[in-house]
């Protein structure tokens, strides 16, 4: 079963998604929470799997909550995903870079939020080839923005990097196998060796440190 909990400080929002979570048999509601204050108190209570996190709050945004959660060890293991009204909100990387396991649209098709709540509590991220493209063009063009090699990064062999960067461009595993005539075993273990090494809490958070190294794929190969 998997533990669902909503903070937004709307209430059709939360309703809506307490709505759609109940009515799934794998899902379970476990709480909601008005701003980000709310939300952290929530996580230490309810430890949910998926905490869907509006970006924007009173009293204290989703971003900022989500840093505090991403840095309690208990509440660490929550995956967040943040909710925006937008296709691409400018602090998406911002959101990714502290923790972020992806980010949905408000206004998504039911059938599109129900399926990311699965994909980011089985692991993955929820980031299309689309998004990253964008946040690496918003890193790329984002004032004082520079390269910082990621810690750790000299330790990851060339095609453990090669592989963090085609991870980048949000090609799934069998994708990115494909790309490089490797089998999707040999792409998981060389993923799962780089977000080893460089200490990548998930997939999400590995193209963060990808962009930010530098090794991403022009343009997807």
């Amino acid at each position: 079963m998997i533990r669902v909990a909503v903070a937004d400080d709307q209430a059709l929002i939360r309703l809506g998604v307490r709505v759609l979570v109940e009515a799934e048999d794998d899902l379970a509601f476990v709480g909601e929470a008005a701003d980000g204050r709310a939300a952290i108190k929530l996580v230490r209570s309810t430890r949910p799997d998926v905490m869907l996190m509006d970006i924007r709050m009173p009293d204290m945004d989703g971003i900022e909550a989500l840093r505090k959660i991403a840095a309690e060890p208990a509440m660490a293991v929550t995956r967040v995903v943040m909710l925006t009204t937008f296709d691409f909100d400018r602090y998406v990387f911002e959101a990714l870079r502290a923790g972020a396991s992806g980010f949905l649209i408000k206004d998504a098709a039911p059938a599109d939020l129900l399926h990311g709540i699965r994909v980011v509590a089985g692991g993955d991220e929820l980031l299309s080839p689309t998004v990253t493209r964008r946040l690496i063009q918003e890193f790329v063009h984002r004032p004082g923005s520079r390269r910082t090699p990621a810690p750790n990064l000299n330790t990851l062999t060339e095609r453990e990097c090669e592989i963090a960067g085609w991870v980048a461009t949000g090609l799934a595993n069998e994708e990115i196998a494909e790309r490089l005539n490797l089998s999707p075993a040999t792409v998981r273990t060389h993923v799962s060796h780089a977000m080893l090494k460089l200490q990548a809490r998930d997939r999400a958070q590995l193209v963060v440190f990808a962009i930010q190294s530098g090794l991403t794929i022009p343009d997807g190969g």
